[in-house]
């Protein structure tokens, strides 16, 4: 299999500060293959919920956040760009430390939308949460 990115993937830049949540919350791109990429995030108290555990919302920010940035890394940002669609998520397993660790793999990449299967996986390498990320490919209107 080929790999399915429109350029080279630079991990370095892809995590590069900004005044986003991704930074917030220090969520990480980690590595790529041909057709997935991984990233984390801390289980701290930016991310827990009243009951010291890992939040539902936030598991669902680091599922969208490393499905986008994958289709966007999947496109030409000089003709297209990239929304998330729909998101949803099956939390399966409690976190109260440590980081956890999104895996998007591929499972359509159409023309008009992509959709990306999430796992995400805590430090053991237990399944925590389960997403599906469907984002919409939309052409840059000319000037």
């Amino acid at each position: 299999m080929s790999a399915i990115w429109h350029r080279p993937l630079d991990i370095e830049a892809m995590n590069a500060p900004g005044p986003h949540i991704n930074t917030l919350l220090d969520i990480r791109i980690e590595e790529a293959g041909d057709d997935w990429i991984s990233a984390s995030m801390p289980v701290d108290q930016r991310t827990h919920q009243p009951y010291g555990i890992l939040h539902g919302g936030a598991s669902v920010v680091l599922a969208e956040s490393v499905g986008s940035m994958a289709s966007y890394a999947c496109i030409d940002t000089s003709t297209h760009y990239c929304v998330g669609l729909d998101v949803n998520a099956n939390h399966l397993r409690a976190v109260r430390t440590g980081r956890v660790t999104a895996r998007a793999t591929a499972v359509h990449l159409g023309r008009t939308t992509h959709v990306w299967d999430i796992r995400l996986r805590d430090e053991q390498g237990k399944t925590t949460c389960i997403a599906r990320l469907t984002m919409a490919i939309v052409p840059l209107k000319a000037d």
